[in-house]
């Protein structure tokens, strides 16, 4: 009786298990793929990620595409991710994995198939299929980058412009908002090549990394033994590599001369609005100096002005003489503050060499 119970407990959880591998089957997520072969014919379907990563071969944690830039190969495929682009690529086909969500549809339909077929500006069509479909994409991303740049150069340059505008009493905050928001998308701009960069940098510094990614190499004998005969496929994988690190290097020392340029000229603003501010400070001085030296000689009116009799008074010509003598006084006080605060401000002369 007891070895019955066991082993029904033993059919009803093995009965178990079956039915929750069905239900994570059932959940498992699915892939719109656009699939492009070597002629670049491109065909559509969707398709399971369980049922795709065993037909290809891999592992579900190879098409979890974690990063938002990765390049790693699993089992003779190249695993390829450029921030929303997902591909798997072996030496007979593309895979394009969530296609219908990348908005690439113009670059996808007019412009890979035909560069995977050799109607395009691909530099590597007589090498192995793989050989194109890598190129093809870090073009893609390299353009992309190049875009965003050519975008943001001329609206930051625009803005700088009328910013440092010497005329300006004031900085316009529209301006400086347009500024601020540039300058975000520089940052991530310059995020973005530094991510492109390192990716590849650490394939280009191993050399075991490079081979895999030459992978007619180790399917094809007849691409083997071309390999051994003069066409090295792992140098050329290596010089299409340095080929777009050197573009993002380039990308990235413009992106870094814009950063400069925004710096400096937030120091120029800086030092426009300095000079203002000491205009003013100067100004309010020289009126406050103006007001001082009236009062102080204003108390020869105040003394006149008293109910005090004396035969100063009886003389029509006293008025004008201390009107005068006040306003004569005031004056010379007034130039004697403003000589004395030219010396204290005017910077010292540099000494003899």
């Amino acid at each position: 009786g007891s070895r019955n119970v066991f082993s029904s407990g033993k059919f009803y959880q093995h009965a178990t298990t079956e039915a929750s591998q069905a239900t994570l089957a059932s959940v498992s997520p699915v892939f719109a793929v656009m699939k492009l072969d070597k002629e670049g014919n491109a065909t559509f379907f969707e398709k399971k990620k369980t049922e795709l990563y065993q037909e290809l071969g891999l592992q579900a944690r190879d098409l979890r595409f974690q990063h938002l830039m990765s390049i790693a190969t699993r089992n003779n495929r190249i695993i390829m991710r450029m921030e929303f682009l997902k591909a798997v690529i072996t030496p007979e086909f593309l895979l394009i994995l969530d296609y219908r969500n990348l908005n690439l549809e113009h670059w996808l339909f007019n412009e890979l198939a035909s560069q995977l077929a050799g109607e395009g500006q691909l530099v590597t069509y007589s090498l192995p299929f793989e050989f194109r479909a890598i190129e093809a994409i870090l073009q893609y991303r390299i353009s992309k980058l190049q875009g965003r740049l050519n975008t943001l150069q001329p609206q930051i340059l625009e803005t700088l412009e009328a910013l440092v505008d010497p005329k300006l009493l004031s900085v316009d905050r529209s301006k400086l908002h347009i500024l601020l928001q540039n300058g975000k998308s520089l940052s991530e701009l310059e995020t973005d090549l530094k991510v492109f960069k390192e990716t590849i940098l650490e394939i280009l510094d191993e050399e075991e990394l490079i081979e895999e990614l030459c992978l007619s190499k180790w399917t094809d004998p007849q691409v083997f033994e071309e390999s051994t005969s003069g066409i090295d496929h792992a140098e050329e994988m290596e010089l299409l590599l340095e080929n777009y690190y050197r573009q993002a290097e380039d990308l990235a020392n413009e992106a870094r001369e814009l950063r400069v340029l925004i710096d400096d000229s937030e120091s120029i603003i800086f030092i426009n609005l300095d000079s203002h501010r000491n205009v003013m400070m100067r100004l309010n001085l020289q009126l406050t100096m103006g007001t001082f030296s009236l009062s102080l000689f204003g108390l020869i009116g105040v003394a006149f002005g008293m109910n005090l009799e004396s035969s100063l008074e009886e003389d029509p010509r006293i008025f004008w003489l201390v009107t005068g003598i006040m306003f004569l006084g005031s004056g010379l006080i007034w130039r004697r503050l403003l000589s004395f605060l030219g010396r204290h401000l005017e910077p010292p002369l540099p000494p003899h060499v």
